[in-house]
């Protein structure tokens, strides 16, 4: 992982998805599902506790074209941003 990409503070998110609970590849799939809904230029929160979205959620945004802006760790969950850059 990117370190510059770890932050050591929450980004104001314009949208947040709670996918705690879920285990890959679900995390990335209702990501996938809930970005298509949103506008480009919008930062969406992907809470999550699968640990395997740290490396997951980056590889999705580098392959469909969004930016993926960093995680932070909260305990056992994940805090990671992304800004929809293309339209879907």
């Amino acid at each position: 992982m990117n370190e510059d990409l770890i932050l050591t503070k929450p980004i104001d998110a314009d949208e947040t998805l709670d996918t705690t609970g879920l285990f890959c590849p679900l995390p990335v799939v209702k990501t996938a599902e809930k970005i298509k809904a949103l506008t480009v230029g919008t930062v969406l929160e992907v809470i999550s506790d699968d640990g395997g979205i740290e490396a997951d959620l980056p590889a999705w945004c580098e392959g469909y074209g969004h930016e993926y802006m960093g995680c932070l760790r909260d305990g056992p969950v994940w805090r990671l941003y992304v800004r929809k850059k293309t339209r879907d």
